[in-house]
C-alpha cells in the first residue's frame, strides 16, 4: 500500500534555489516539505565557494532583503570579503565573499531546519503525479500538479510543487574519455522527473557545465604567489548583519603559462569538448580552461586564483581551470604552474551535461504554462549561478504559497530589482546558453544598487508577509536616519551653498561634509554612503524616472489572458506562434520577445481595441 503525506507545498531539491523556495513559501503560511536525495547535502557549494560577485550581489541583497538565506549564511560563514570594481561607480560595485564551505552548508541547513511549516525529507522524487485540469479556455493549462511519487512506495500530495534540480535530471559527468552518470561528484542522476515532464508535453535540452580540479594545500608553494587579502573593511550582505567580525583569510593570485597551453593543444583529441561527447553548451562566460586556450588562441597565460575551501581544511579551490580534460592531463598541467610543481590534485575536475526546461514555457511568475501549480526555479530553467538560482528559488516558491492563498503572484519589474531582469530575461526571450546574470543585462542599474536593495524589496516584501518584522523595523528606523540626515544637509551652509549642494561636486566628498558639520561623524557607514549616493545621481534618476514613465504608459498596458493570437489579420505567423507560445503579460513584455517587431505590435494593438470598441 502506497503510503502518502499531504502538504500544501512540496519543493523537489535542496540547493540554493530549492532552500530559498522552501523557506518562502513556509514565511507565507504554507505547510512545506523540502525532498532532498540526501539532507547532508542541503546548500551546497558544487563548484566556486563563493557568494556575489559583479551583477550576483545584487541578487544576493535582493534576496535578502526580501527575507531570504543566502544573505545571513554567508556573513555567518565568509572567510574573505571583498567589493569588486571599487574603482567605478556605486552601481557597478559587486560584494563578494568567500565561503567557508562546509560551515556555509551547515548554517544553511540549521535556517531551514529552524523554519517553522517547514519540514526537511529525505526522498528521491520519481514522477510527478497530475491530473487534468478543469480549467478551459485557451491559453489555460492542460494539467495540474497534485504531488509528486517517491522511491520507496510512497506519495507526497500537494496542490503546488516547486521543481528545483540543478544538474541531477538525467547527468552525465565527464572526465576524458571517462563517463559516469550523476549530476554531481559522488552522487547520481534522476531521470524519472524528465519523462514525466517531457510525458506532459514540455520541451527538453541539454546543456553542460564544469568544475576545476581541487588540491591538497600542503603540496603547494604559496610563496610563488601574489597574495590577495580581503578588504579591512568586510561589507556584510545581509541587512541584519551589523559587521562581519570573524577573521579573513588570505587568497592567492597566479597564471598559466605557454607550456600548459601547448599541453591542452596537444590533448585536445581528448577532450569531451572537442571530440563530439559533449554535444551541448556550456556558459560562455565561465569556459574551460581548453576552450579559453582555444577561442583566445593570442593569449599566453590566464589568469588563476587559488581559493581555500575553508578555515578547517587545507583544500585549494582553482578558480579559472574548469576542465574535463583526462587525469593524466590534468596532473600535468597543474604541474607545469609555478608554484605548483609539487601539487597534488584531491579531486579531478569534470564537466556535467543535464537536462533543462527551457524557460520560455514559464508565466512570469516562474508557473509552468503547461502544468498549473507546478513552478520551476534555478538550473533547471538553463541559468548558472547560487546566486541566480536563490533568486528564482525565493519567487517560485512565495508565488506557490501565494496560489494557494488565492493572492496575486510576486512579479518584479525590470525597474523594480535585478530578480525582474533575470526572470524577464529568463520567460521572455528564453536562454540559447547557461544565463549568468551582468550588470548590463539591467538598464535602470543606476537605481538597482546592491546597497538600496532593502529601500526598494523590503517594503513589498513586508506587505506580501515574506519578511520579519525585525526586518521591517530595521529598515523604518534606517529610513528615518537617511532623511534625518539629508534634512540636515540641506539646512547646513557653507559661504552660500548647502552641504547638499555641495556634496553633487565631484571634488567634495562625505570626509569634507562632516569636517564641515562634525555632528555628522556619529552617521553610521551605511546611512552615509546611502545618502551620498542618493544626492550625487539624482539627477541623472530623475532622468532615468521620467523615460521610465513615458514608456511605461505604453509598455504597461495589459494584454488579456488567452488572447486568441490567431484573430490579428496579417499578423505574421512567425509573430503569431512566437506570442502564442510565450504569452506575454504587457505590451512591454511583448515587446522584448525574441523577432517581434514594432509592426507586430501595433496589429495587436488595433486587434485589441477593435474588441472593444
Amino acid at each position: 500500500m502506497t503510503i502518502s503525506y499531504d502538504y500544501d507545498v512540496i519543493v523537489i531539491g535542496a540547493g540554493h534555489a530549492g532552500v530559498e523556495a522552501a523557506c518562502a513559501a513556509a514565511r507565507l503560511g504554507a505547510r512545506t516539505a523540502l525532498l532532498t536525495t540526501n539532507c547532508d547535502t542541503v546548500g551546497q557549494m558544487s563548484c566556486n565557494p563563493a557568494i556575489g560577485g559583479v551583477g550576483k550581489a545584487q541578487l544576493v541583497r535582493e534576496v535578502d532583503a526580501l527575507g531570504g538565506v543566502m544573505g545571513r549564511a554567508i556573513d555567518a560563514t565568509g572567510i574573505q570579503f571583498r567589493v569588486l570594481n571599487r574603482s567605478k561607480g556605486p552601481a557597478m560595485h559587486g560584494p563578494r565573499a568567500q565561503a567557508d564551505k562546509k560551515l556555509y552548508q551547515m548554517e544553511v541547513k540549521r535556517l531551514v531546519e529552524e523554519t517553522p511549516n517547514l519540514d526537511l525529507r529525505q526522498e528521491a522524487v520519481e514522477e510527478l503525479i497530475v491530473e487534468p485540469s478543469t480549467v478551459a479556455g485557451v491559453g489555460r493549462s492542460a494539467w495540474r500538479i497534485t504531488g509528486v511519487r517517491v522511491r520507496g512506495d510512497a506519495a507526497y500530495r500537494a496542490a503546488a510543487v516547486v521543481l528545483t534540480t540543478g544538474t541531477f535530471l538525467q547527468a552525465v559527468m565527464h572526465t576524458g574519455e571517462a563517463q559516469v552518470a550523476g549530476g554531481r561528484a559522488g552522487e547520481g542522476t534522476t531521470a524519472g522527473v524528465s519523462r514525466s515532464l517531457a510525458g506532459l508535453g514540455l520541451r527538453l535540452d541539454r546543456f553542460k557545465t564544469g568544475t576545476p580540479c581541487r588540491l591538497a594545500g600542503t603540496t603547494i608553494d604559496y610563496a610563488q604567489f601574489e597574495e590577495q587579502p580581503g578588504d579591512v573593511d568586510p561589507q556584510p550582505f545581509s541587512f541584519l548583519t551589523d559587521s562581519v567580525t570573524q577573521e579573513q583569510l588570505v587568497c592567492w593570485i597566479t597564471r598559466t603559462t605557454p607550456e600548459i597551453h601547448d599541453l591542452i593543444r596537444a590533448n585536445l583529441h581528448r577532450a569531451p569538448m572537442f571530440t563530439g561527447q559533449i554535444g551541448s553548451r556550456g556558459p560562455r562566460y565561465c569556459p574551460s580552461i581548453e576552450d579559453k586556450v582555444v577561442r583566445f588562441s593570442e593569449r599566453d597565460s590566464h589568469q588563476l586564483f587559488l581559493e581555500p575551501e575553508g578555515r578547517h581544511t587545507r583544500e585549494i579551490y582553482v578558480n579559472g581551470i574548469s576542465t574535463s580534460l583526462p587525469r593524466d592531463v590534468q596532473d600535468a598541467m597543474i604541474r607545469l604552474v609555478p608554484g605548483l610543481e609539487q601539487a597534488r590534485i584531491m579531486r579531478y575536475g569534470y564537466a556535467v551535461e543535464y537536462d533543462y526546461c527551457p524557460p520560455d514555457q514559464l508565466a512570469a511568475s516562474l508557473e509552468s504554462k503547461a502544468v498549473a501549480g507546478l513552478f520551476f526555479a534555478g538550473q533547471v530553467n538553463g541559468t548558472t549561478g547560487y546566486e541566480e538560482a536563490a533568486a528564482q528559488g525565493l519567487v517560485a516558491g512565495a508565488n506557490a504559497a501565494l496560489l494557494l492563498a488565492g493572492r496575486g503572484p510576486l512579479v518584479l519589474d525590470r525597474d523594480q530589482a535585478y530578480i525582474g531582469v533575470l526572470i524577464d530575461d529568463l520567460v521572455t526571450r528564453g536562454v540559447d546558453e547557461p544565463y549568468r546574470m551582468f550588470t548590463s543585462r539591467a538598464e535602470h542599474r543606476l537605481a538597482l544598487r546592491h546597497d538600496n536593495a532593502d529601500r526598494r524589496l523590503t517594503p513589498i516584501a513586508a506587505g506580501l508577509g515574506l519578511a520579519e518584522p525585525h526586518r521591517v523595523a530595521r529598515l523604518e528606523v534606517k529610513l528615518a536616519e537617511i532623511e534625518g540626515v539629508r534634512a540636515t544637509l540641506a539646512a547646513h551652509r557653507v559661504r552660500g551653498t548647502t552641504l547638499a549642494d555641495m556634496l553633487k561636486r565631484p571634488e567634495f566628498s562625505w570626509q569634507d561634509a562632516v569636517a564641515a558639520l562634525p555632528t555628522l561623524g556619529v552617521v553610521s557607514r551605511e546611512v552615509a554612503a546611502q545618502v551620498e549616493t542618493d544626492i550625487r545621481y539624482a539627477g541623472y534618476l530623475a532622468l532615468d524616472r521620467d523615460r521610465l514613465e513615458r514608456q511605461r504608459r505604453m509598455q504597461e498596458r495589459l494584454i488579456p489572458e488567452g488572447f486568441d493570437y490567431t484573430t490579428v489579420r496579417h499578423l505574421r505567423a512567425e509573430a503569431r506562434e512566437q506570442l502564442a507560445r510565450i504569452r506575454p503579460r504587457t505590451f512591454g513584455q511583448a515587446g522584448r520577445v525574441s523577432g517581434i517587431t514594432p509592426a507586430d505590435l501595433a496589429l495587436v494593438v488595433l486587434a485589441l481595441e477593435s474588441r472593444t470598441s
